[in-house]
């Protein structure tokens, strides 16, 4: 069986817009505080969400727009929660980061980690009410440090529940490469509960689908749960107005400001040794050339861009498609900033 690459991008594209219109609102401060896009992460969500059925559940991070969109949520009334309104999703109380969708059994959360607790509830719930169905968790590699996640998994391979746990690894925690905090691998911690692991290029959304679909007929056959790595791309960083990214793209704006700050620490008398100042200088520097290098890798390696990519042999089929998708996502906008 052979995944329909159509249907998945049109669900990458859906997502990918959607969160453009809000990166817009979010500029004009329509949309008030942090936030955390799905942008670049596409291809994971698309590839899992593809092969749930009702009944299944789903336990978000942070980054929780792109599932929820892809799994049917009303986008008038998930855009209206971001606005604030009390008429959005949920009351306009959640914000981005913090959701629930009782119809589509999905939660999410801005608590680093907590997505997988939730999903070993929402799978014992499954393995015990609704069997056949499972449960999917969706967090990144900086989660894994986390030990109520690690406990998570530890449950869900003694009780072999019915789960998903989908890493979503784009090797930074926020501003820090994550193997500088991080020891071992995503990969390495899980098989040490005893789960299987597939590793995937989360670039790819049909090698995302063939693994999902491998996973979730191992939960649905009552075998346990399973650990999906998949590597990927941020390509807003953290979160909107990421600093680091910020200095990544414009170096010379950001810089310039705290420039002399930074070089009269480094030339106070009083203060760490040379030594060390030279190290923390050397770091600082590292860091911004490796974010630099990092998000030049993103833009090439986009997922929307390679999927669509696999499509261009038949442009007029492309082209109508993604009219349909640029217009229910203009449509959205304008239905969600109706007043009440």
């Amino acid at each position: 069986m052979s995944p329909d690459l159509w249907f998945l991008y049109r669900q990458m594209l859906r997502s990918r817009l959607f969160e453009l219109a809000v990166t817009r609102l979010w500029n004009e401060g329509k949309i008030s505080g942090e936030m955390h896009l799905g942008t670049g992460e596409e291809a994971v969500v698309a590839g899992v969400v593809a092969h749930l059925e009702e009944g299944d559940a789903m336990a978000l991070d942070h980054r929780g727009t792109p599932p929820l969109v892809m799994r049917g949520v009303d986008l008038v009334l998930l855009l209206r929660e971001f606005l604030g309104r009390p008429d959005g999703l949920c009351g306009g109380m959640g914000g981005h980061m913090h959701l629930l969708s009782p119809k589509h059994l999905a939660a999410s959360s801005g608590i680093v980690g907590a997505a997988g607790p939730a999903a070993a509830g929402f799978a014992l719930a499954a393995q015990r009410l609704r069997p056949g169905t499972l449960a999917v968790a969706f967090f990144g590699e900086g989660a894994m440090n986390q030990g109520m996640l690690l406990e998570a998994l530890n449950l869900a391979v003694a009780w072999e529940l019915p789960a998903l746990f989908v890493c979503k690894d784009n090797t930074w925690s926020i501003t820090t490469g994550s193997q500088s905090v991080s020891g071992g691998t995503p990969g390495g911690r899980a098989r040490g509960f005893g789960m299987p692991v597939i590793e995937v290029d989360g670039i790819d959304v049909e090698a995302m689908w063939k693994a999902a679909r491998e996973a979730v007929q191992r939960a649905r056959r009552g075998d346990g749960p399973t650990f999906l790595h998949a590597c990927c791309v941020h390509l807003e960083g953290h979160f909107l107005d990421d600093a680091l990214v910020a200095a990544a793209r414009h170096p010379a704006r950001e810089m310039l400001p705290i420039a002399w700050p930074m070089a009269r620490s480094f030339l106070r008398m009083r203060g760490a040794p040379l030594k060390e100042r030279i190290a923390s200088l050397r770091a600082v520097l590292a860091t911004l050339v490796g974010a630099a290098r990092d998000l030049s890798a993103a833009q090439e390696r986009d997922p929307l861009k390679r999927a669509r990519h696999r499509l261009a042999s038949e442009p007029e089929r492309l082209q109508s498609l993604e009219a349909e998708v640029v217009y229910e996502i203009q449509q959205t906008v304008e239905a969600a900033l109706l007043p009440a």
